[in-house]
C-alpha cells in the first residue's frame, strides 16, 4: 500500500506564483540559471541553484551556496513572497503542453515507503549528485523539489480529482515562458482528503517516473532527521518527502537521441559493413530526418544522409526489460562493439539529446562537427515499469518526460 500525505504547503502568494515557478535545477547550467533569472528576484533558481547569486567561479558544492540557498528561500517567506497553508492539504497539479494534459496529485510519500521498495526505481544516483541534495534539503530544512511519480491509474482517483477540478476554482492558472499551462487546485476538504488517502493505499506501489537524485537525498535527510531525534514517532514532516503523483495513463516520455563525434577509427563503408552484421539497412528517401515509428528501429545520419536501421532478430534478448530496450539494442550492438563507446556516462565522444529539441538539432550537432547521429523510439512507461518490478536498472539517459515538472510551486518543510 503507498502512503500520501496531506501537508501545510509553502507556496507563492497568486500574485508572484508566474515570477517564482522555474525549471528544475538541473536542466540548466549555472550560466543559464544566471541569464534566466535577471530582472526577476523572485524565481526558485536563487533558491535551487543560489550559486547564481555569488561569484560565478565558486565551487558549485561550496558550503556557501546552501548557506545562501536557505537565506534565499527564507527571506522570501518573511517578505511574503511564500505564503504557509493553514491546514495540511492536498493539492492537484494539472499541465497542459499543446492538447495533452497530465493531472496529478501533490503530497508527500514516505521514506519508509522509498525504503522498503514501495517506491520503486530504475535509475542509479551519482554520489556527488546525492551529496548536493542532501546538503540543499538538510540547510533550507525543507524539500524544495518535487519528486515526479507514478502508478498504474486507478479509475477511482481519476473520478475524485476530476469531481473536484470540476467543483473548485484554481488558486493558480499560468503559462510559463516555454508555452506550458500550470493549474493548481487546493484540496482542503477533510474528507475527501481522508478518501484520497484511502484510495492510494490500495495502489500496490509507486514509481519514480524522475528525480532519483532528489528522492534519495530526501531520504537520506530523513534518516539523518530520525538519528538526531531517537524519539521520532513517524508522523514528522522529515519522514516524508514532497511528490507529485500522476497516473501511468497521462505520462509522455520523449525519445533521447544520441551523437558520435566519430567512428571509432573506421571510414564509412567499414562501419556499414560492421553494422549490417546486426542490423537490416536501407536508405531513407522521405522529406527530413528520420523518425522512427516502432520499437527495434533506428534513425542513423551519416555523410548527410538518413538510413533506417532494424535490428535482426537475435541481437537482443526480448525476455530481458533492459536488453530489449531500444537504447541498449543501440548500445550492445553498435555504440560499444563497433564505436568503443563502452561507457556511455564518462565517455566524452558521445552526447545525449532529449526529444524536446527535436531532431533537427540531430542534424544541426552533425554539420557542427560530431559524425554520427542517431534517433531512437522512445521508451515506454510500462518498460519503464517492467524494469523497476525486476529491480533492475535503465541505461542512462533512457528516458525526457516532458513537461517538466516546476519547482517552487510547493516547499515541503521538514518541522
Amino acid at each position: 500500500m503507498a502512503v500520501v500525505k496531506p501537508f501545510r504547503a509553502v507556496r507563492p502568494a497568486a500574485e508572484v506564483v508566474e515570477r517564482v515557478a522555474a525549471l528544475p535545477y538541473d536542466v540548466m547550467s549555472s550560466d543559464e540559471a544566471r541569464e534566466m533569472v535577471k530582472g526577476n528576484a523572485y524565481s526558485f533558481l536563487h533558491v535551487d541553484k543560489a550559486e547564481i547569486d555569488l561569484e560565478p567561479n565558486i565551487d558549485l558544492y561550496d558550503q556557501r551556496v546552501y548557506e545562501k540557498a536557505r537565506d534565499n528561500l527564507y527571506q522570501m517567506i518573511e517578505k511574503g513572497v511564500f505564503l504557509k497553508e493553514e491546514k495540511s492539504c492536498l493539492y492537484i497539479y494539472r499541465q497542459k503542453m499543446g492538447e495533452r494534459y497530465q493531472t496529478g496529485v501533490v503530497g508527500c510519500a514516505s521514506i519508509d515507503d522509498y525504503m522498503n521498495n514501495l517506491i520503486k526505481k530504475h535509475e542509479l544516483t551519482r554520489a556527488d549528485k546525492e551529496q548536493d541534495r542532501i546538503k540543499h534539503v538538510d540547510y533550507c530544512d525543507a524539500n524544495t523539489g518535487p519528486i515526479f511519480l507514478t502508478y498504474r491509474a486507478q479509475s477511482e482517483i481519476d473520478v475524485m480529482v476530476e469531481e473536484w477540478i470540476e467543483r473548485k476554482e484554481p488558486v493558480y492558472n499560468f503559462f510559463s515562458e516555454d508555452d506550458i499551462g500550470h493549474t493548481i487546485w487546493v484540496i482542503d476538504d477533510d474528507k475527501v482528503i481522508e478518501q484520497l488517502v484511502d484510495l492510494f493505499a490500495q495502489v500496490d506501489c509507486l514509481y519514480i517516473a524522475d528525480g532519483h537524485h532528489r528522492s534519495a537525498s530526501a531520504v537520506r535527510v530523513g534518516q539523518m532527521r530520525r538519528a538526531e531525534n531517537t524519539n521520532y514517532h513517524g508522523d514528522e514532516e522529515f519522514n516524508y518527502f514532497l511528490s507529485v503523483i500522476f497516473p501511468d495513463n497521462q505520462l509522455h516520455i520523449m525519445d533521447y537521441n544520441r551523437v558520435v563525434k566519430d567512428l571509432n577509427g573506421l571510414e564509412s563503408d567499414e562501419f556499414m559493413e560492421k553494422l549490417s552484421l546486426q542490423f537490416d539497412i536501407e536508405l531513407y528517401t522521405g522529406e527530413g530526418p528520420y523518425k522512427p515509428e516502432a520499437q527495434k528501429i533506428f534513425g542513423m545520419l551519416l555523410d548527410g544522409k538518413w538510413h533506417i536501421l532494424k535490428a535482426k532478430a537475435g541481437t537482443y534478448d526480448e525476455d530481458d526489460p533492459v536488453k530489449r530496450l531500444d537504447v541498449s539494442i543501440l548500445q550492445y550492438n553498435l555504440l560499444g562493439p563497433i564505436l568503443g563507446i563502452e561507457d556511455p556516462r564518462t565517455d566524452k565522444r558521445i552526447d545525449f539529446v532529449g526529444g524536446i529539441r527535436g531532431l533537427k538539432e540531430l542534424a544541426r550537432r552533425v554539420e557542427e562537427g560530431m559524425k554520427v547521429a542517431f534517433s531512437i523510439h522512445p521508451t515506454t512507461i510500462k518498460d519503464l515499469m517492467d524494469i523497476a518490478d525486476a529491480d533492475q536498472i535503465m541505461p542512462p539517459k533512457s528516458t525526457w518526460f516532458e513537461p517538466k515538472l516546476r519547482s517552487g510551486i510547493f516547499v515541503h518543510q521538514l518541522k
